[in-house]
Formats: structure tokens, C-alpha cells, sequence
């Protein structure tokens, strides 16, 4: 493949995107793609990650494969693209058989620039089969850091991609992550196989985002506060639904411009919240994790999370959803004891005993009464309450256990999704006339199908039994009956709206007695999980060094500078000292007294600052709970 001028590509980026300039390294990626070199890029949430493949996909001759975890992400993107008049085609496990099928055809013969494909249906055979036929011109990678074991979200399904080396033979990887660290870098390489290495990475560093840990007890009372003194729209982060809905009651009675987002609510719900603070018909939304994916508002004036998220990564992730018009924005994180506490008991409840694992297991498979041996690759749809209360175990453990089964290799377990209405015609438009003719009962309601929608010959379209509803004037349960009449005689293939998460037996279900949870991996992922929560702690808890700062560096990003505007900048900077003097005399003052204690005008006398400036960290240091006052007015360095 020969690289093109870089002016093409900015052509496409004008014609179908309307901006006349790339962002950084955005067009280094695209050439470097298009040269045939495998590629990793590392972009911040929101730095234009999708821009790197799609206008690759779009200006070289063939089809661009795109593997992504999300179907909600891919569902969207392949929307956007469909608008932008790109044609684009997704194929995951929450679609039947022969919408597969169908797609798959379309993508080698119906002259598409883009296929999603979620990663689990990569060893497939019919995927396998046809992929022989595609004309594949680049693989990216979406969220690339699944594919690590040292990953905050490995899934097994992830080490599949490289399989493709096999049937696609010189073509370029394109791997993109917002968050990870060199060490989940140097095992994507690897995992994938580079030929190269060849790696574009953006800092890091945010330096409109004014990073805050506040230590309150207070939560509800703080929050009103952040909401009535920072204008703009803004995300608060919460960690229950519950929790969602009462703190967004609460800012509500106070009269803050609000409202609360969930995966417990109705699809069309979510789509009505997410869409009207996009617009601005309220300020601040209160959410769990589930809200953020794809949401691209450039306005937001503060993340602030209410409680401890579960790792950096996902922190840095969701707080990177303030300020991208780069005006200045607050990620605001609240804190207090209790959090701790709760951080480890959270650590419990993610880890289920292996012996309740195995039993979730084995009640999955009595469940779908699948025989041991069968149901490899196989589709479920997966009611969670209903399971739940069928074997009488809570809806946390059932989750975690098939999360840790998924990351052994055995299942996948998608998020929840809602799956709109589908329709295809299973004849041709010739002998549609002859049905229509000798069915006249029908004439209309086709005709009205064929107004409304297109492709329905070739593809299966999304449809909305409302929308014909309202056209023809009737309840939409008469609509409903028409789609199932016809599909019993054979026309139409329709299949039903649906809203739920889907389990794939990923391999064939064995007896529980031969299931191997390896002790050792349990033990590994545990103390992975701990350690990245720990870090959030650390992050919390310290108070000596710049936030931004603290950051950056567990991505790999060493000797920055000190970003000044941070709580823990600001504090320094009222003291009268240089970050550097800070530094410099909080490290002194802890060889001091780490291991004995001293009084004040001792301690001041073994600090190599002025009298008056030592005086005001120590203060300092004691004011935040880095110092203890002893009994007899000594001072000692406290140990966390």
C-alpha cells in the first residue's frame, strides 16, 4: 500500500467531518497506517481516536475491519457514519443468525467502507468463511488495552485478533486505548504481534483541568455547593442507581437544573436524558459509569464523582470528559474515611469465593438446559433478575462470578443493549407483486413498508412499529400483528424490539468438576484489582504532590512540570514556596522525623528553608494530616 498526500486525507476530514486541520498526531497515525505499518495510538477520551481508521477506511480501496467490545459504541458509530453517507455494517452476538449472515454478504458484496465486528464473533466459522471473500485494507483495534492481562478490562475474547494475521496477511493493525500504562503497551505488541514498533502517544496532560481531592464528610452539602458556584454543564459520578436518583432529587429540591442516568433505565428513557443535556434542557447530570461512552459535550465545566471509581484508568477516563473546548474545567474527586472502608469491602464482593463461581456456572448451564459438551458459540439472551431469583443468589454475585468466567476464557457477558425492530423481505420485488395481488388484504400495509423504508430487499433495516402506526393510523399492536402474519407466510423475516444483555458460551460448557479457575490466576487478578484501587486511594489520600502530576505519571509520563493549579499546587503557592521548595522541604521534613519525634523549634532548626517559610509547612503538613502532634508536643511523621 502507497501513501497518499497527506492534502486527501484532509480533503476527507473537510467533506465529511467539516474541519479543515487535523488534531495532533492525527494525521502522523493516518499516514503511518496507510504506509502499512502496524500501529498503536495512545489518545486521551475525546482526542479523536475514531479519525485515525475511518479516513484511512474511507481513502484506500476496500473494507475497514473494525473490532470493538461496545455494541453500544459500535451501534452508534456505524449510525454516524451512515448519516455522514458512509456505508457502514456491525456484526455482534445480539443479532440472530441470519441478520449475521445477511450482513456479513452485504459486506463482501455491497461495496461497504467499514465492518464492526465485536471480538467474540472473530472465531467463528461463518466470520472465518467469509472473511476469505472480504477485501480487507486495515484492522483497528477499538479500546486495545483488553487485550492485556496487566489491563484494568482484559477480556479473553481480545487475544482471538490476532488469528487474523493468518487470513489477512500484510495488512496494517491499527490498536487505539485512551488509558494504559507502558506496561499494558509493551503486551499489546506483543499479544498482536507487531512487526514493528510504532507507537504515537499524546501527553497525558490536560492543562485546562484544575484537578481537586476534597476531604468531607458532607458529601450532599459539598456538592450543592460545586453546583451553584460552577456555571456550565457538569457529570457527577456516583456508584449506585439508587444513589443516581436521590442525589439528583436532592439538587433538584434545591433548585439545581438537573437529572439522574442509569443502565436500569428504558432505552428510550436514557436516549430522551442523554439527548436533552446534550442540548442544554437541563445542566448537570447525576450518573453512574454507565453514562459517558461516546458522549462527546464540549462544555462540560466539571466531573465530579461523589465516590472512589474502581482504578486511575477509569477516573482519568471519566474526569477526561470535562473541558474539551481546552477552556478551564474542574475534576472534582470527594473523599472521606469511609470510602476507604467501603473501597474494601468492594474488593470482597468483586472476588466471589471460586466454589460460588462454580456454582454460578453450573446453574447457567441448568439455566438454558445446555447438555455438558454443547452450546460452544452459542447465544443467549440473559435475564439477570429472573436468574436471580430462580436460584435464589444476589444479583452482585451472579455478575461478578460471570464476569471472572468471562475473564477465564469460558463466557462473554455483553452489556445491555437495546435492540430495535428489524425487517427483510425474503423474496424478490417480483414475486412480492404476485403476493400483493392475490393477498389484497396486505397491499396497503406493504406498500406503507416500502414507503417508509429502504433496503429491506438486501439487508435487515431497523424499523419502529410506531412510526407505522402513526402513519396508518392504527395501534401499534396492529401493526405488530401484520409484521408476525407475514412472517408466518414466509415474506418478511421481522424480528422483535428486545432489551437485554446476551451470554455467549464462548466454549462448549463442561462439567463443573472439570472446571479450572486457576487459584493462582484468581489470586493475580485480586491483587491486580486491589493495586489499581489502591492507587485511587493513593491518589486521594496524598497531598504533596501536584495532582496532575500524580496522574500522568502512573500512565509512564515522568518529569512533567507541576500543573500550578491543582488543590495541592494552589496550597503550596499560599505557602510562598516554589513547588520545587515544597518538595524539596516536605521530603527533608519526612527523613527528619519518619523515625523519631522532635519539638517544633527543633524540627525548624533541621530544615534548611528560612525560619519563618519552615514554619508554614509544618503547619501545614500538620493541618493535612501528614504530621502528628504527640502527647508531650513533639512532632512525628504519620504513618499511613
Amino acid at each position: 500500500m502507497s501513501a497518499q498526500p497527506v492534502n486527501i486525507y484532509q480533503q476527507i476530514l473537510q467533506k465529511y467531518w467539516g474541519y479543515n486541520e487535523f488534531r495532533p498526531l492525527q494525521a502522523d497515525i493516518i499516514k503511518a497506517v496507510v504506509a502499512g505499518h502496524d500501529t498503536i495510538a495512545l489518545m486521551p477520551t475525546g482526542g479523536g481516536k475514531s479519525v485515525t481508521y475511518q479516513i484511512p477506511g474511507i481513502a484506500m480501496e476496500g473494507l475497514c475491519l473494525v473490532v470493538t467490545p461496545l455494541i453500544a459504541l459500535m451501534k452508534d458509530q456505524v449510525e454516524n457514519l451512515n448519516q455522514r453517507g458512509i456505508k457502514a455494517l456491525a456484526v455482534h452476538s445480539g443479532m440472530s443468525a441470519d441478520e449475521i449472515d445477511v450482513t456479513l454478504d452485504n459486506a463482501i458484496y455491497g461495496d461497504f467502507k467499514f465492518l464492526y465486528i465485536s471480538p467474540e464473533r472473530i472465531s467463528t466459522k461463518i466470520f472465518r468463511i467469509r472473511l476469505e471473500h472480504m477485501k480487507i485494507n486495515l484492522v483497528a483495534v477499538d479500546e486495545a488495552h483488553c487485550i492485556s492481562q496487566w489491563g484494568y478490562d482484559f477480556r479473553p475474547s481480545y487475544l482471538q485478533i490476532v488469528d487474523l494475521r493468518e487470513y489477512l496477511p500484510g495488512v496494517p493493525f491499527l490498536a487505539l486505548t485512551a488509558t494504559a500504562t507502558p506496561e499494558v503497551i509493551a503486551d499489546i505488541r506483543d499479544k498482536l504481534r507487531f512487526r514493528e514498533s510504532n507507537l504515537f502517544q499524546t501527553s497525558f496532560v490536560r492543562p485546562n483541568l484544575i484537578y481537586t481531592v476534597r476531604k468531607v464528610e458532607d458529601k450532599q452539602k459539598y456538592i450543592l455547593k460545586v453546583a451553584e458556584q460552577i456555571r456550565g454543564s457538569g457529570i457527577i459520578y456516583v456508584r449506585s442507581r439508587k444513589k443516581s436518583h436521590e442525589l439528583a432529587l436532592f439538587l433538584h429540591k434545591n433548585r439545581i437544573s438537573c437529572d439522574y442516568y442509569h443502565a436500569g433505565l428504558d432505552h428510550a428513557v436514557r436516549n430522551r436524558k442523554q439527548n436533552d443535556w446534550m442540548n442544554d434542557k437541563f445542566r448537570i447530570i447525576v450518573a453512574t459509569n454507565a453514562f459517558g461512552m461516546g458522549i462527546d459535550k464540549k462544555d462540560v465545566r466539571f466531573v465530579l464523582h461523589a465516590d472512589l471509581p474502581d482504578s486511575t484508568e477509569a477516573y482519568f477516563q471519566e474526569a477526561g470528559r470535562a473541558g474539551r473546548d481546552n477552556q478551564p474545567a474542574y475534576a472534582i474527586l470527594l473523599y472521606n474515611q469511609t470510602d476507604k472502608t467501603t473501597a474494601a469491602k468492594r474488593l470482597h464482593t468483586n472476588f466471589p469465593e471460586i466454589t460460588i463461581i462454580k456454582q454460578v456456572y453450573r446453574a447457567l448451564g441448568n439455566y438454558y438446559q445446555v447438555p455438558v459438551g454443547a452450546a460452544k458459540n452459542q447465544v443467549f439472551d440473559f435475564n439477570i433478575a429472573d436468574f436471580a431469583e430462580r436460584y435464589k443468589m444476589s444479583i452482585l454475585t451472579i455478575y461478578n462470578s460471570l464476569k471472572f468466567l468471562q475473564a477465564e476464557g469460558y463466557l462473554e457477558l455483553t452489556e445491555e443493549i437495546h435492540h430495535p425492530s428489524k425487517l427483510k423481505f425474503l423474496i424478490d420485488r417480483d414475486y412480492l407483486y404476485k403476493f400483493q395481488v392475490a393477498n389484497a388484504e396486505f397491499d396497503n400495509f406493504i406498500k406503507l413498508l416500502l414507503r417508509t423504508y429502504s433496503g429491506l430487499f438486501t439487508e435487515y433495516v431497523t424499523i419502529y412499529e410506531d412510526v407505522l402506526a402513526s402513519k396508518a393510523e392504527v395501534p401499534v399492536d396492529t401493526i405488530r400483528q401484520y409484521l408476525m402474519r407475514l412472517t408466518a407466510t414466509g415474506i418478511v423475516k421481522y424480528i422483535g424490539q428486545k432489551k437485554t444483555p446476551v451470554i455467549i458460551y464462548t466454549e462448549e460448557r463442561i462439567d463443573v468438576d472439570n472446571l479450572h479457575i486457576s487459584k493462582k490466576n484468581y489470586r493475580d487478578r485480586k491483587d491486580r484489582f486491589e493495586k489499581r484501587m489502591q492507587s485511587v486511594i493513593d491518589y486521594a489520600e496524598q497531598d504533596d504532590r501536584c495532582r496532575s502530576q500524580f496522574l500522568v505519571a502512573y500512565f509512564g509520563e515522568k518529569d512533567t512540570a507541576p500543573c500550578g493549579q491543582c488543590d495541592v499546587c494552589m496550597a503550596e503557592k499560599n505557602l510562598g514556596l516554589s513547588s520545587y521548595e515544597f518538595d524539596l522541604a516536605v521530603e527533608e521534613i519526612r527523613d527528619i522525623v519518619l523515625n523519631e519525634s522532635l519539638s517544633l523549634e527543633k524540627l525548624v532548626e533541621n530544615i534548611s528553608l528560612e525560619e519563618e517559610k519552615a514554619i508554614r509547612v509544618v503547619q501545614w503538613l500538620l493541618d493535612n494530616d501528614r504530621l502528628t502532634r504527640n502527647q508531650d508536643n513533639t512532632i512525628r511523621w504519620k504513618v499511613k
